[in-house]
């Protein structure tokens, strides 16, 4: 019976507040863990607490979204998924969905290199990749067959970085975007020394000058200062597309979103309907978007309400709601059902299995993978791309993340806006 206790609490709370939700989901899985143990409670109490999470789960930061100054946060927000840990999960978009929702079916990146630049180690990388694409069904990658690559900052296999839970977060869902969306892509994961400036960008050069290497995704940003100017040549590299989280904090802008060498990727939130595509987008309201304070504006940008650099240029999911499926293991209180609790309670950093994910970390390796997929990143001139092929992408004309003047910048309308850019994609034309 004290098994089905935080089951039946989950039901009945999902229709009270969410606050009174929360602590009472609390109270059940407490009453759950102190009842007398038998031969399947171990199952039974794990069953329970992922049952109660989304009445008990809010949508939260990565435990490196962290806005500090000098320093980078990533850009990620989740929450567990209501499954038993260790089977694919039902909660959050799948590799087929994605596929189908910015028709990508039949396209292939074989033997091009999608790199990824985040700081600090995830030390269970390789295995929670492993973990995703065999529930998917999707081609093994791995450092023997030469399709996974770990490196530190500065291109070796070691010494890697120091870990850090919840920017292992961060880099599953890198590594599950890329994954999803170019199965037959190879992945270098690049690990900065630290969420500082001069290490990211040092990994940023490292990833962009690797062999093989035609794009690369930055799932985290920074406050604009005078000082980005000045970092911007790092992500000066012709003939590589290198994508940027646009920020997960509404109306404003982020570096190096903002930077004249990237395609700065906003969000969206993406769900099924009956139409022609299936799908339907609107602007996510946590997308990041804005007039850069500091940087020139391109001259493949027309838009007449900024005088500089505008963010965003394109967009895909980023909704937590909507969010995306991927796995991890790295955590701070060890894994198992009591860890489930203290996750969703915002007590312990990481992820333990199954979670369903946001942020516009998800959209800008989505972006990275669908220039990958295109193959025409040799001839790519930054972000310029995308602007000349706009018959390629699907306009998202709704939704906004803030107040601002011009509408624009914050209000997805028909056309380039703020939010969203030019759209999502539709085939790899626009990239």
């Amino acid at each position: 019976m004290y098994d089905r206790v935080p089951l039946l609490v989950a039901r009945f709370l999902r229709r009270s507040g969410t606050r009174i939700a929360a602590l009472g989901a609390a109270f059940a899985l407490v009453l759950a863990f102190t009842a007398p143990a038998s031969a399947d409670t171990g199952a039974a109490r794990a069953s329970a607490t992922r049952a109660a999470l989304p009445a008990l789960a809010p949508i939260i930061p990565f435990g490196c979204a962290k806005a500090e100054p000098g320093r980078a946060h990533c850009l990620g927000r989740g929450r567990l998924a209501p499954t038993t840990t260790g089977s694919p999960t039902s909660s959050g978009l799948k590799p087929a969905d994605l596929i189908s929702a910015y028709k990508l079916s039949g396209t292939n990146g074989a033997g091009r290199t999608v790199a990824i630049v985040d700081a600090f180690d995830d030390p269970n990388a390789a295995s929670d990749l492993a973990a995703y694409r065999n529930a998917y069904g999707l081609p093994a990658c791995t450092a023997a067959s030469g399709c996974f690559q770990k490196v530190n900052g500065s291109g070796q296999a070691s010494p890697l970085p120091a870990a850090d839970y919840g920017w292992a977060e961060e880099e599953s869902l890198d590594l599950d975007m890329v994954s999803a969306i170019c199965p037959g892509c190879h992945i270098l994961l690049v690990e900065a020394a630290g969420a500082d400036t001069a290490s990211l960008t040092a990994a940023e050069d490292s990833a962009a000058t690797t062999p093989g290497v035609v794009s690369v995704s930055n799932s985290w940003g920074a406050a604009e200062d005078s000082s980005t100017l000045a970092a911007d040549p790092h992500f000066d590299h012709p003939g590589v597309a290198i994508t940027a989280s646009s920020g997960d904090s509404g109306y404003g802008v982020s570096w190096p979103a903002a930077s004249p060498y990237v395609t700065a990727v906003g969000g969206t939130s993406l769900s099924t309907a009956s139409n022609a595509r299936g799908w339907t987008e609107t602007a996510w309201s946590s997308a990041g978007s804005g007039c850069s304070t500091q940087e020139p504006k391109p001259v493949w940008q027309q838009d007449t309400g900024c005088a500089h650099r505008t963010v965003a240029d394109v967009s895909a999911v980023a909704d937590p709601n909507t969010g995306v499926a991927v796995y991890d293991t790295a955590n701070s209180c060890g894994g198992g059902a009591f860890c489930d609790l203290l996750l969703s309670l915002g007590l312990a950093t990481g992820a333990d299995g199954w979670v369903q994910v946001g942020g516009t970390s998800a959209s800008s390796p989505i972006i990275a993978s669908v220039y990958a997929l295109a193959g025409n990143s040799a001839t790519t001139n930054y972000g310029s791309y995308p602007y000349s092929h706009t018959a390629s992408l699907f306009d998202v004309t709704s939704g906004s993340n803030g107040t601002c003047t011009p509408t624009y910048l914050c209000t997805a309308g028909p056309g380039y806006d703020g939010p969203t850019g030019l759209g999502t994609p539709n085939g790899t034309g626009a990239f």
